[in-house]
């Protein structure tokens, strides 16, 4: 579990690709400390876990399915990435409930100043979309943020100076693609809601002779 509260920016040192996976050796310092070989690091918001770690950098193994999900498949050697540890047990909680399993990416498609923050607009699927409310929470890769726009196929950030600063975010423009994990609240909810209207009505029994009889009515 994460909260969507940034820690450092890391960058891609090695990429070593094996068909459609890969192992990504990504140098950071704050979130290498006390790490342990199976913990949990968010990279752009993808819960991955440590494989192996030295003083100053962390590798993690890279499955075909977060390749196929994510926007991991475009790092290169030299990319920045968002890093956060997974929440300690009794750690302050500053963002949003983000479990780091990534629903689908998006597009920036603008990127506007306006007085002390930053307006993204970002393009994504219509199946996202029905998760993104006006005011709810999302992560953008991995970043927690509230929504305050919504389109029919679009949604809108603003980023104040410090989140532009401390997140890949404040380097990338329109035309790059950014990780999303809806709220989770909203797809729990969203998932009973489907199933239920799927669900077979009952057949009302009803009063029939049959049932006065056996309760002595008659």
């Amino acid at each position: 579990m994460f909260t969507g509260i940034i820690e450092e920016i890391g960058t891609v040192a090695d990429i070593r690709r094996a068909g459609n996976s890969f192992v990504l050796l990504i140098k950071a310092k704050t979130v290498l400390e006390a790490v342990h070989i199976g913990d949990s690091i968010a990279v752009n918001g993808a819960c991955l876990t440590v494989t192996s770690f030295s003083n100053s950098h962390f590798a993690v193994d890279v499955m075909p399915e977060t390749v196929n999900a994510t926007s991991l498949r475009d790092l290169k050697r030299g990319s920045k990435v968002n890093l956060e540890r997974a929440i300690a047990a009794g750690g302050r909680f500053g963002g949003h409930f983000v479990s780091g399993h990534i629903d689908g990416t998006g597009i920036i498609k603008r990127k506007q100043a306006y007085e002390n923050a930053v307006y993204f607009e970002i393009e994504t699927a219509h199946d996202l979309m029905e998760y993104i409310i006006l005011k709810g929470s999302i992560a953008v890769d991995g970043t927690s943020l509230t929504v305050f726009g919504v389109g029919e196929n679009h949604f809108t950030v603003s980023l104040i100076p410090h989140t532009l600063s401390e997140t890949v975010l404040g380097i990338k423009g329109a035309g790059e693609i950014v990780n999303l994990e809806c709220d989770m609240i909203g797809k729990y909810v969203g998932h009973f809601l489907k199933n239920a209207s799927k669900a077979k009505p009952s057949k009302p029994e009803g009063i029939s002779a049959e049932f006065l009889k056996e309760n002595g009515f008659f």
